[in-house]
Order: structure tokens, then C-alpha cells, then sequence
């Protein structure tokens, strides 16, 4: 099989890229490089430059490659920014998956996985997210996640091709110090970016229903994340016409802000404490994910743990901001 990659060049495409590459997978990269970077691909992996908007661009893709199944995770997936900019993000990441089904239709492509997010559960109370939790985005880009979700489905059901959904939770961490990522809009880069300017890390609410009074959050490790993807693509390519399967991807562990603030001390050797500030509207309490479904069903589980992650973020920070280590 080739599978074709959307927004392989970005932080969590390019682990994917590679992970699948080094199975034997054969798999090409569509990417705008509007945030992606080239040099993170291996040499050996075609990248096709431009956008999941371009119907022609898209067709002479998936013809030239013989692309058999598309992983598409190109997407715009800032929550602030979908909240000024919502018809940016339901252009991109809804009207831009419309336009790649149906290039995949009209080419005959039979597998298409899609990256989703853990947003598309909005604030739930379960102690455990599991699959059948109710979905209630609160805010544009987690719906358009869930729409994506809808469209994927039920374009598989109507053309007859096999669908995965992943609903992702808190993505952390690096293969290697070059495939970083190198945006602050995470929490543990929020964190570094305070380190670097000699501040204090911020956390959002010290009031909240849990032991330390703290979010409690989700984390897996990007290359955990990758593997998972190669996990379920190959699930796919087994398949045999029509099938969808939707699977959180996190560790089943919860990590408090400020736990991690204290993990990230410890790496860093930071030693100024963090400052409690008000707490952010919508941030939930708990967003922990049950992560049996995926286990039960392709016997995948993630294998790494916060303190790997953190590590492996920090030391892609300092190739990027080499005094930061010096505060």
C-alpha cells in the first residue's frame, strides 16, 4: 500500500511519516508548510506542496502515488484562534475534508484514517473519557473535529471504503530533538517559554475539584501517537470493504498542571515556583482518557511515560533556544 500523509510535515505528521516509513510502509506527504517544516522528513518520502483545498492538486496526488489509503491530518487546531476565526476553521478543517473525500471517492482509495481530538468531548464529567462518552465541543475547532468525524464516516458508509477516527488527548514530547514541536501553544512549551525569559510558569486555576487543586490532563507521547496511527492504518489495510473505528489515543493516567510544573522543574532545573492565575473559561477539571477500546481491539498501548516526554520536549527546546538552560 502508499498511504498518502496530509500535513506530514507538521510535528505530529513527520512522526508519523517516519514511524511508518521505518515498518516498510511506502507513504508520501501533501503539506502547505504553513507551519510544517521539510527538513523534518527523510530525504526518501515525497512531499507534495500545497492544500487540501486544491481538487486538482489532490487528484494528480493520488493518481501519481497509486495511493491506496490517506491518513489525513492537516487540520487548523489553535481552540483560541478558531474562536476569532471561525469560518477559517470550518473552510479548512470541514469544506478542506470535503474536498480530499471526495478526490479519495473519484480516485477509488479504499482506507482513510482522520485525525481527531479529545475537544470533540467538550467538558465531561466522567472520571475516564471513554468512546461512548457524549460529544459536546464548546468551542469551533472541537466542531469541527466532530463534523469531521460525521463527514468521514459517513462518506465510508455511503462509497464503501474502511474509516478510523482518533480522538487525541494532550500531545507531548519528541523522537528526536529536531522533530520537536517548535509552537507555544501546549502546555509544557508554554511552560519552557516562561523558563527562557527567566518567568515563572503560569498555571490557570488552583481552585479546581482535584487533589492538588490543579487540571488534570492527559499525556501522550508524540511517538507513542505515531505508532498508534501505524497500529490502526494497518487495521485498515487488513480490512475487507466497509468498517469505521473510533479509539481515544492517551495513556488511561492522569498528570495535575501542577505535577507537570514540578516535573518540568526537575528537567530544567528551574527552581522559581509557578504562579496560580485565574483559572481559563472551559478548561474542565479532569479530561482523562479510558484507553481500553483501542487495547481491546488492535492490542495497542502507549509505552511512555510523562517524564520521557518532558526530557525529550526539553532537549528539542534547547537545539532551538540553547540558553534557555542558562536561567
Amino acid at each position: 500500500m502508499t498511504w498518502l500523509i496530509t500535513g506530514g510535515a507538521g510535528y505530529i505528521g513527520a512522526h508519523v511519516a517516519r514511524t511508518m516509513l521505518a515498518a516498510g510502509e511506502q507513504v508520501v506527504v501533501l503539506d502547505n508548510v504553513s507551519s510544517g517544516i521539510p527538513d523534518r522528513l527523510p530525504p526518501e518520502v515525497p512531499l507534495v506542496r500545497g492544500s487540501v483545498l486544491d481538487r486538482e492538486l489532490l487528484d494528480r496526488t493520488l493518481a501519481e502515488h497509486s495511493v491506496t489509503g490517506v491518513l489525513h491530518l492537516a487540520a487548523k487546531k489553535q481552540v483560541g484562534e478558531s474562536v476569532e476565526q471561525p469560518l477559517v476553521y470550518y473552510r479548512e478543517n470541514v469544506y478542506g475534508l470535503t474536498v480530499l473525500l471526495e478526490a479519495v471517492v473519484a480516485a477509488g482509495v479504499r482506507r482513510f484514517l482522520f485525525s481527531s481530538t479529545a475537544a470533540v468531548y467538550g467538558v465531561p464529567e466522567d472520571e475516564l473519557i471513554s468512546e461512548g462518552t457524549p460529544c459536546n465541543p464548546i468551542n469551533p475547532y472541537g466542531e469541527t473535529k466532530l463534523a469531521g468525524e460525521w463527514l468521514v464516516r459517513a462518506a465510508g458508509r455511503a462509497h464503501g471504503f474502511s474509516t478510523a477516527c482518533l480522538r487525541y488527548f494532550n500531545v507531548a514530547g519528541a523522537a528526536k530533538p529536531e522533530l520537536s514541536d517548535i509552537g507555544v501553544y501546549n502546555i509544557i512549551p508554554m511552560f519552557f517559554d516562561r523558563i527562557t525569559r527567566g518567568e515563572p510558569m503560569r498555571i490557570f486555576g488552583g481552585d479546581y475539584p482535584t487533589p492538588d487543586g490543579t487540571c488534570v490532563r492527559d499525556y501522550i507521547h508524540v511517538a507513542d501517537l505515531a505508532d498508534a496511527h501505524l497500529s490502526v492504518a494497518r487495521s485498515l489495510a487488513a480490512r475487507d470493504g466497509v468498517g469505521d473505528l473510533t479509539v481515544n489515543i492517551g495513556r488511561g493516567e492522569g498528570v495535575s498542571v501542577r505535577e507537570l510544573a514540578d516535573l518540568v522543574s526537575e528537567v530544567t532545573g528551574f527552581a522559581q515556583p509557578p504562579v496560580i492565575e485565574a483559572r481559563r473559561p472551559g478548561d474542565a477539571a479532569r479530561a482523562v482518557a479510558s484507553s481500553e477500546l483501542i487495547a481491546k481491539e488492535l492490542g495497542w498501548t502507549a509505552s511512555t511515560g510523562v517524564r520521557e516526554m518532558v526530557e525529550s520536549a526539553w532537549e528539542g527546546w534547547l537545539l532551538r533556544h540553547p540558553d534557555a538552560g542558562r536561567n
